[in-house]
């Protein structure tokens, strides 16, 4: 279903919501992705297979190549950068990537990887970097926590994410940038673990990134919460085999951003319908009264909603 050209009240409704989004989430300004050199990372080959030999191989690659890009920082004069870094290059962290440059790209992977029969990639939305990369592993962890055995997840943060203010959250280009890489790591993966359910799990932005994405993915779920849309008007419209499911939490302020598209001359502004709407034709899940930022948080309906769409013993009802 097309969306609706955008009204004067539509105007007003945005930047409200943008003002709203200043005063909740005040630590987007402080990213600062071009502010920090790094190496160079070396050139990996595909990620052939899940044996625990070459799994240790890849790890080991890739706290070196932490360790690298925290002694850089340390040069330049960096110490939370340094000290970050060196939290990351831990012996029980396992990164199957990283490479420190321009905010920071990396694949970590919670669990064990080898032996999963369910694999959860987490693609987070913006703001999300090497200076704020906690939100995310906490949310890795909590949801292997809600997994239990037999389960993996993957954090990928495997795109430079926009500002979670400014003009790149409000337009696909870096969802487009990051598009061929999702794909590209997806298909790694199904390589590597064969036997494995892979659910896509893409938040706010993210849900941008994976829709961009989705045309020919090998995944049962592609679950997308706390989106500000997907650029597409329907489930239908992603083009993917996966079962599509939405959800959307009570003290999520995102369900106050117009859910429509503004075209502007050489760029469309907003990503249409909402993923929860019955006409986008999701299956929608229950989230609680999950916050933006509190999907998977410990003990939280969505976190446990989310958990049995991985583990593929949740349904969701149809919207």
């Amino acid at each position: 279903m097309a969306s609706r050209p955008w009204s004067s009240r539509a105007r007003r409704a945005l930047l409200t919501a943008l003002v709203t989004m200043s005063v909740a989430l005040p630590v987007s300004g402080a990213a600062r992705p071009a502010a920090v050199p790094a190496p160079a990372p070396a050139a990996l080959a595909p990620l052939g297979t899940a044996d625990p030999s070459a799994l240790d191989s890849r790890y080991a690659a890739g706290r070196e190549e932490i360790r690298a890009a925290r002694d850089m920082a340390a040069r330049h004069g960096d110490r939370r950068r340094a000290a970050a870094l060196t939290g990351m290059s831990g012996s029980g962290r396992t990164f199957l990537m990283f490479d420190g440059r321009d905010g920071g790209r990396s694949v970590e992977v919670f669990g064990d990887l080898s032996r999963a029969r369910r694999i959860a990639v987490l693609v987070p939305g913006a703001g999300v970097d090497l200076d704020h990369y906690g939100r995310l592993r906490r949310g890795a962890e909590a949801l292997l926590g809600e997994l239990g055995s037999g389960s993996a997840v993957v954090a990928w943060l495997g795109y430079r994410t926009p500002a979670t203010l400014g003009p790149s959250s409000l337009t696909a280009g870096r969802a487009d940038g990051a598009a061929p890489r999702l794909r590209a790591f997806v298909r790694e993966l199904a390589v590597a673990v064969p036997a494995a359910r892979v659910s896509l799990l893409c938040h706010s932005y993210g849900s941008v990134v994976c829709a961009r994405a989705a045309s020919g993915l090998d995944v049962a779920d592609i679950v997308l919460y706390g989106s500000p849309g997907t650029g597409a008007g329907s489930a239908a419209g992603l083009h993917t085999r996966a079962t599509v499911r939405a959800g959307l939490g009570g003290e999520d302020w995102i369900a106050r951003i117009p859910h429509t598209t503004l075209p502007l001359p050489f760029v469309t502004v907003g990503f249409g319908t909402d993923p929860t709407a019955p006409e986008f034709g999701a299956e929608v899940f229950d989230a609680g009264d999950a916050g933006h930022s509190g999907y998977l948080r410990p003990g939280s309906v969505s976190l446990r909603s989310i958990a049995g769409i991985v583990a593929g013993r949740a349904g969701g009802r149809h919207a």
